[in-house]
């Protein structure tokens, strides 16, 4: 059995842990909440984006030409880019991702497909070379087929879910909005465009797809530090509870040892008596 002093230790060890996740939360929780305020502004925006797009998108004659809506024929290459964080102690955030994104690798090889990979955050770059997945940084038009992002979604503190969203190609149901089916009556109706139609939305797009990519990077910096808030909570519960156990054990092994000095001086006086 452990001695008092061990058990002292060990309570003063888990004490100063417990004060660091304690800290950590407070401080999970203050980037929370701006990166919340980040993300409820940035959806509206990304919402009437998209809806800007499919009004241009059905006023214009034809979109050939563009290259973010060419989908390839043939699709050889697909580069996967995963979302994490630079930092740990954030429960299953990056874990997640990861698992996320190595099964859609699984399922493009599969099917046949390269994988080619560009990691965002500390923690993907990290686990890709652990793997030896081989790392791109930039690449040319026209290098890959398609590109799909990994990330964690933001619901509440409590909950992230995974989402794979496929950036580019631009998907051609973006431009096929029925506009009897929109809530929003600012774009219904007859409009003159100048320039033309194909020309704006042909600047639109890479601003869509900056806007996709942006508003991912947001979600998961909310995800991120909700799932951090959590993970350093719980810590800080089990460290209470582990105080509790070992304070108990600790009281049990100096009743021992108080138990064991009495024996004994009473042995030790029967032997003089």
């Amino acid at each position: 059995m452990a001695s008092v002093q061990d058990y002292k230790r060990r309570i003063r060890s888990v004490r100063n842990t417990r004060k660091i996740t304690r800290a950590m939360e407070l401080v999970a929780a203050a980037k929370l909440r701006r990166a919340q305020v980040r993300i409820e502004s940035m959806r509206p925006y990304a919402d009437t984006m998209r809806e800007l797009i499919a009004g241009v998108g059905r006023a214009a004659g034809s979109v050939r030409g563009l290259p973010l809506l060419e989908s390839r024929e043939t699709v050889e290459k697909v580069l996967v880019v995963p979302l994490t964080g630079d930092r740990g102690l954030a429960g299953a955030f990056n874990a997640q991702v990861t698992r996320r994104a190595f099964a859609l690798e699984r399922q493009l090889q599969g099917d046949g497909l390269e994988v080619r990979w560009l990691a965002v955050g500390k923690k993907g770059r990290s686990t890709l070379t652990f793997r030896r997945r081989p790392l791109d940084g930039t690449f040319v038009n026209g290098e890959v087929d398609r590109v799909v992002l990994v990330y964690n979604t933001f619901v509440s503190a409590l909950t992230q879910t995974v989402t794979q969203q496929d950036i580019l190609p631009i998907a051609p149901d973006l431009l096929e909005t029925d506009a009897e089916e929109r809530s929003d009556d600012a774009l219904r109706g007859d409009f003159l465009f100048e320039p033309e139609p194909e020309e704006i939305l042909a600047r639109l797009l890479p601003v869509y797809v900056e806007t996709q990519v942006y508003r991912a990077l947001l979600e998961s910096s909310a995800s991120e530090q909700g799932a951090r808030m959590t993970a350093m909570r719980n810590a800080s519960k089990n460290a209470g509870e582990m105080i509790d156990r070992l304070s108990l054990e600790m009281n049990r092994a100096r009743q021992a040892a108080i138990t064991q000095e009495i024996l004994e001086i009473v042995a030790g006086a029967e032997a003089l008596s």
